[in-house]
């Protein structure tokens, strides 16, 4: 079956890093992205990879955060610089797989403060 586990999350201060990783299983996956909601907020987009190396990212991220993905692995990573308090919310990992099926996982709470 497909699973998805996220890990890297924490407490940062302003002006931090972390990164964040999320291992995938169980298929072949297209696209991978990461996605964000705040308390009282949707669920974002904030960056996309596909398996051919082609990345997108969230307006507000730009120059910030930066996808990628070990293909051999089935990982894909979000690092994450100049972090800001309104970056905190719990970061999901999403993939979608060549039948075209979407996968979550559980999500890492990210908290942005001093």
């Amino acid at each position: 079956q497909v699973r998805l586990v996220e890990s890297g999350g924490g407490l940062v201060q302003p002006g931090g890093t972390l990164r964040l990783a999320c291992a995938a299983s169980g298929s072949i996956f297209t696209i991978m992205t990461w996605y964000r909601q705040a308390p009282g907020k949707q669920r974002d987009l904030v960056a996309s990879a596909t398996s051919g190396g082609s990345t997108t990212y969230a307006d507000s991220v730009k120059g910030r955060f930066t996808i990628s993905r070990d293909n051999a692995k089935n990982t894909v990573y979000l690092q994450m610089s100049s972090l800001e308090p309104e970056d905190t919310a719990v970061y999901y990992c999403g993939a979608v797989t060549w039948r075209g099926s979407t996968y979550w996982g559980q999500g890492t709470q990210v908290t942005v403060s001093s």
